[in-house]
């Protein structure tokens, strides 16, 4: 792989990461006027609109490309759907609870953003479970992020964590899942076909649960009021930005591509800064910088394996 396909890659995926990391203010100003089960139904919805729509032109432009092909194994499909779909439920609404739960005045972008963020590390770590080796870098970066996590979390006012940052760290564990399913699948299914079926499942998922807890909520002006933020959820951050982390990846290489994407968490901590003028304290900068440095040094082995190639 070329140094030139290299920057090519690097760049689309931190195109990636800035929307990604301009989704964390999109979520907060929503948090304050719909609830997160319903807010997330709305935007799967979107986002597998979108999807199957990008299938459906390219099916157009290319006859050869079928949205679900007549030899793929349909189990498999619907398996990979419903799992993914789970993982990205269950996620996406840990996030938006916590996000929700932040009390007036919080750096909530960055926060969240670098707390999520952390599934850089968690990804390896949860490979113990299924008997990969995980280089002792990776141990390390776990107690580098630890260190940066305390700092950004424990030394509030409060002298305690807020719960918020206990629901944002919660879905850094099912976002690693995620992940890991997502790897399982996404080969004998195809990234962007996993994908739009996983929002079909992830919008059910969410929209029992708003249905069951959420129904007296509900209220419709106050979604009319959030659609621009829903449509940036559906289509900027799980449409575009996904798309645009498959073609990113097909240039850089793992670690380089994992760097970049990284770079969500630093793009949510500016945005939350610009546009929201939510401005950090002394120690929760040196906790971002901590967390920032254990996910980049999380990715060292990737890199070296590849500079030996």
């Amino acid at each position: 792989m070329t140094k030139k396909s290299n920057l090519k890659g690097s760049l689309i995926l931190c195109l990636a990461a800035l929307l990604w990391g301009l989704a964390f203010v999109v979520q907060n100003r929503a948090a304050d006027k719909i609830p997160p089960f319903t807010f997330n139904c709305l935007r799967s919805i979107i986002g597998a609109l979108f999807l199957f729509g990008f299938m459906a032109v390219m099916s157009i432009k290319n006859k050869d490309y079928v949205i679900v092909p007549k030899s793929m194994n349909k189990k498999l499909l619907l398996t990979g759907g419903v799992l993914c779909g789970l993982a990205l439920a269950v996620s996406t609404n840990f996030q938006q609870f916590g996000i929700a739960a932040y009390p007036d005045g919080a750096p909530v972008e960055a926060r969240s953003g670098f707390i999520t963020a952390l599934y850089v590390i968690v990804v390896p770590i949860l490979s113990v479970f299924v008997k990969k080796k995980v280089p002792i870098i990776v141990w390390i970066s776990a107690l580098v992020a630890i260190g940066g996590f305390y700092m950004l979390c424990l030394f509030e006012g409060t002298g305690g964590f807020y719960l918020a940052d206990i629901l944002v760290l919660a879905c850094t564990f099912t976002f690693s899942l995620h992940i890991i399913v997502i790897d399982k699948y996404c080969d004998a299914i195809g990234g962007v076909r996993l994908s739009a079926f996983q929002f079909v499942f992830a919008a059910i998922i969410s929209g029992i649960l708003a249905l069951v807890f959420e129904l007296d909520l509900i209220n419709i002006q106050k979604i009319a009021s959030v659609i621009p933020e829903i449509l940036y959820m559906g289509i900027v951050s799980s449409g575009i930005a996904y798309t645009l982390q498959i073609v990113g990846q097909k240039y850089a290489e793992p670690a380089i591509a994992s760097i970049s994407m990284s770079l969500e968490s630093v793009f949510a901590a500016l945005g939350g800064w610009v546009i929201t003028g939510n401005a950090l304290k002394g120690n929760e900068i040196i906790g971002c910088l901590l967390v920032f440095a254990a996910i980049v040094l999380a990715q060292m082995p990737e890199f070296f394996k590849n500079k030996n190639v």
